[in-house]
């Protein structure tokens, strides 16, 4: 009997290769696709993937309707090292070459196109310090040149779906407004799976299971699945309680730009911050001060210089 053990061990082994399993029902439906380890670390989502693969093939879970893909390992490098990324950050810069540069490249070559032949993506994230579980979704239905979208409504339908209980709303915006501020135009650094699904006409939710390598983490990623599968109508599982609270919204990203650059605390993901709140300190002293209301994210105090120490965010919608 092979277990997930073995399915992930023989994708790691295989780093040209990427792998995927679909299943297709006579029964018209969504078409839902779920990734792990875009980030290799990040391997609660694979594990929980590799259960839901081992279920489908031994009967315990049959697909009802609609088309279902799951891929364990999208960063077979990465995962096999163990490390964030492969030669670079997948989840950034996703936007198919006709001249790929780099491993990430030629992966999103092959991961594009099945993305865009989905109607929905989970894709199943873990985070490097201790925090509670949240969905991530993108933006408000708009008509504007950088990132269009009409169904945040079903979006937000699922990421409150995954049991959950925190929402987080915007990612793009963040990234672009940073670029402004130094001058520069917007590229393609903030685009990541989601936001390439988006613009494929597709819908896309992140889910943060907790800390890496945390077996609680695997059970939330495994839960998000389920929550996903029952609420698309695909299978025959479980509910989990949905979150019915306001979505918090992204307003910033903060790099770390020097070695000497330090949190002033154990910052967690969704800790509160009221305006001059003093978050961290420069190098040279300057300390970085909350501007308003809201919650640190993602903090990172070991971030390499140049990359994301932490984020803020404000509090968002209902819907």
């Amino acid at each position: 009997m092979t277990t997930g053990h073995d399915l992930l061990a023989r994708a790691a082994a295989q780093p040209e290769v990427l792998q995927w399993h679909t299943w297709a029902s006579l029964n018209p439906g969504p078409a839902l696709v779920v990734l792990g380890a875009v980030h290799g670390n990040e391997r609660s989502g694979a594990i929980a993937i590799a259960r839901a693969i081992d279920d489908f093939q031994h009967g315990r879970l049959v697909l009802q309707r609609g088309r279902l893909t799951l891929v364990p390992i999208a960063s077979p490098l990465a995962f096999r090292q163990n490390t964030r990324e492969g030669e670079r950050n997948l989840n950034r810069r996703f936007v198919p070459r006709d001249d790929p540069q780099d491993y990430e490249d030629r992966i999103t070559r092959q991961l594009a196109p099945l993305l865009a032949a989905h109607d929905a993506l989970l894709d199943l994230h873990s985070f490097h310090t201790p925090g509670d579980p949240f969905a991530m979704v993108g933006p408000r239905n708009n008509a504007g040149p950088r990132e269009p979208f009409a169904r945040a409504a079903e979006e937000m339908a699922l990421a409150r779906a995954l049991g959950a209980q925190q929402v987080v709303e915007g990612w793009l915006d963040i990234y672009d407004r940073a670029a402004r501020a130094r001058g520069e135009t917007p590229d393609d650094e903030g685009i990541g799976t989601n936001e390439y699904m988006r613009s494929q006409g597709g819908y896309a939710v992140t889910l943060e299971s907790g800390l890496h390598d945390d077996p609680e983490a695997v059970e939330v990623a495994e839960r998000a699945i389920y929550g996903a599968l029952a609420h698309l109508g695909l299978a025959d599982v479980p509910v989990p309680p949905r979150f019915s609270g306001k979505a918090a919204r992204l307003k910033e990203v903060v790099l770390r730009e020097a070695p000497g650059d330090r949190l002033l605390q154990d910052w967690h993901s969704f800790d509160r911050v009221e305006p001059g709140d003093v978050i961290a300190e420069r190098a040279d002293g300057t300390p970085v001060v909350a501007q308003q209301a809201g919650c640190v994210l993602f903090p990172h105090p070991d971030a390499d210089v140049g990359q994301e120490w932490f984020y803020l965010a404000e509090p968002g919608s209902a819907d």
